[in-house]
């Protein structure tokens, strides 16, 4: 077993958060029923990345990390962009499509470019770029051989 087909996210109002990936961040999906009972989106892939918990929230906020258990769940999903310029609009956009900017994007210690914002149900995301990065035929980042 080395593949994760499906990330699912439980949200307090599907028809909301459709719009906030679909139309706010441009996720791909074919559905556009007025009352969907699962929306899925077609994407490049994903990967699984295991980290540990505490530095988990002190990267989202290092000064202020989100209380264990109480508003992080020790997850994060991830973006992984091609340019620190699309880093920088998507953040320009998530106010007004509803997100929560967390952190602005910021030169951070690993070398690269990264932000996080939290979406309608408070699940977070880092929007991440480094120049070393290359990504494969599928859009996906290339981690090691």
């Amino acid at each position: 077993m080395n593949r994760i087909n499906l990330i699912t996210l439980g949200v307090r109002d599907i028809e909301k958060s459709r719009a906030f990936y679909r139309d706010g961040l441009g996720f791909a999906t074919p559905n556009n029923e007025e009352k969907p009972q699962i929306v899925f989106f077609d994407n490049g892939g994903t990967k699984l990345a295991l980290y540990p918990l505490e530095g988990l929230a002190k990267d989202i906020n290092e000064t202020n990390p989100p209380g264990i258990g109480r508003d992080f769940a020790g997850i994060t999903l991830a973006y992984n962009a091609k340019t620190k310029d699309e880093v920088d609009k998507i953040f320009s956009k998530i106010k007004s499509i509803g997100g929560t900017i967390v952190k602005q994007p910021q030169p951070v210690f690993w070398g690269g470019y990264s932000g996080y914002f939290k979406d309608l149900d408070g699940y977070y995301w880092e929007v991440a770029y480094a120049d070393l990065w290359q990504f494969d035929e599928n859009d996906m980042l290339i981690i090691g051989k």
